[in-house]
């Protein structure tokens, strides 16, 4: 029996998209090999949206070259977020090189007959495709792919194309398929997940339309005892119906990825970011204002992650001491900073690149400094308190899991509450997780 290795590289939705291709191979008939040098069948899904998240792909050809020598009838396949320039670059060291968004139409190709034999009556979108399930405990669930921003510095409207949305009712549907099978986690996806819309046909509904604040209303009311999280929001797309709806379901986490990008407006202008840094911060003051309104205890704190590049063209060090000044006066409890990487096909790939690396590892040095103290402080709030804690895997002894405030929790415990909820009592904090005792 031919076995698969899918090695995905890149966000929530990658591995989602992973999942789906990992399903549709084991209809085919393939087995899931448990290492890389088990299979016959190697499936790379590879992420662009940096030049060092490409460089792990280059990084991993030897290995597989390596694999191929010695069995000669090992095929390779390069599927995912991918660049024209890459698919050129890559084409001598992959087999097949396809597209993830017409999944179905690998089994079609004769040049792939002798790998992928069986072929699908079902032709339409890959998301339609039940995925396989890698947790039971956490479910990603694309409620849309691609991007109408064109921020000037991004490469999902390139490699994923413009927005599309999946019908509400097989969102919906999905959601309770997971939940029924004990999924405790709901993440919804898409590369801008607030700017989703359904038509709905039900006659008697005043509104035809279902934007992302009715449905994440919608599967708040879904029975069961889970979480809702979701994944990238834009900043411009924040309705006060949108605010509303997150802070009055209870089941949405207090938590929320907030893009900042950058704290200058100037460089956002550049960047194509649809918002000010004045509007971000009457957004933030928004939230945290809902939240303290509809929430009770710890969830009236909504914890806030966001993402910032660093040395975009043009960021001169005044520029670059805003976004520091604003780091400091919203104190996020997360933050993922990234160092300007310019990604061809962009509007920013055309800009010149005139911030040193050292001076941008210089100002990724001092973000992250700031993070240190002000998630150090924010995660102080927890001591003493117990809490909700989703336990996701065992190490050394110990248990780690995640909090509605999507905080790393470690305490002792046997490896046989994976996948359940647990009452932890905090005992210590640290800048980047929580330490605590199983109640």
């Amino acid at each position: 029996m031919a076995k698969y290795f899918i090695k995905t590289f890149g966000c929530q939705m990658n591995i989602s998209d992973s999942e789906r291709i990992g399903a549709l191979l084991e209809k085919l008939d393939f087995k899931p090999a448990s290492t890389i040098n088990e299979a016959g069948l190697i499936v790379v899904n590879m992420c662009s949206v940096r030049q060092s998240a490409v460089d792990r792909v280059y990084g991993l050809l030897p290995k597989i070259q390596l694999l191929k020598q010695k069995h000669q009838k090992i095929k390779t396949i390069l599927t995912g977020c991918i660049l024209e320039k890459d698919k050129r670059k890559f084409a001598q060291s992959f087999d097949y090189i396809l597209g993830k968004q017409a999944l179905f139409t690998w089994l079609t190709k004769k040049a792939k007959g002798k790998i992928l034999k069986k072929e699908l009556s079902d032709k339409k979108s890959y998301l339609n495709i039940i995925p396989k399930h890698l947790s039971s405990a956490i479910a990603f669930v694309p409620i849309s792919v691609g991007c109408n921003n064109f921020c000037s510095y991004c490469v999902v409207p390139y490699t994923r194309g413009k927005l599309v949305c999946r019908s509400h009712r097989k969102i919906i549907e999905e959601v309770r398929t997971f939940v029924k099978k004990g999924a405790k986690e709901i993440w919804l996806l898409g590369e801008n997940v607030n700017d989703y819309y359904s038509k709905s046909k039900i006659k008697s509904q005043k509104s035809k339309i279902i934007n992302f604040a009715k449905l994440l209303k919608t599967i708040n009311k879904i029975k069961g005892n889970f979480w809702i999280c979701f994944t990238s929001p834009n900043p411009a797309d924040f309705s006060d119906e949108l605010i509303k709806a997150i802070a009055q379901s209870e089941k949405v986490t207090s938590y929320l990825n907030l893009p900042l990008q950058s704290g200058d407006n100037e460089i956002l202008k550049k960047m194509n970011r649809k918002y000010t840094m004045e509007e971000y911060l009457n957004l933030v003051k928004r939230i945290r204002s809902a939240f303290r309104k509809y929430r009770k205890g710890l969830e009236k704190e909504i914890s806030l992650s966001t993402d910032i590049i660093v040395g975009f063209p043009g960021e001169t060090k005044k520029q670059f001491e805003n976004t520091k000044r604003i780091m400091q006066e919203i104190k996020f409890d997360m933050a993922y900073i990234a160092k300007f990487s310019p990604r061809p096909g962009t509007a920013a790939f055309l800009m010149e690149n005139n911030v040193s690396e050292k001076e941008k590892k210089r100002r990724e040095k001092t973000l992250t400094n700031i993070l240190r103290k002000t998630a150090k402080g924010r995660n102080k709030k927890f001591l003493g308190k117990t809490i909700d804690v989703l336990v996701c895997s065992a190490k050394n002894g110990f248990l780690l899991g995640k909090s509605r405030h999507n905080k790393t929790v470690k305490f002792k415990g046997r490896a046989n509450l994976i996948g359940n909820f647990v009452k932890v009592k905090i005992t210590k904090s640290f800048p980047w997780g929580l330490r605590g005792i199983k109640t």
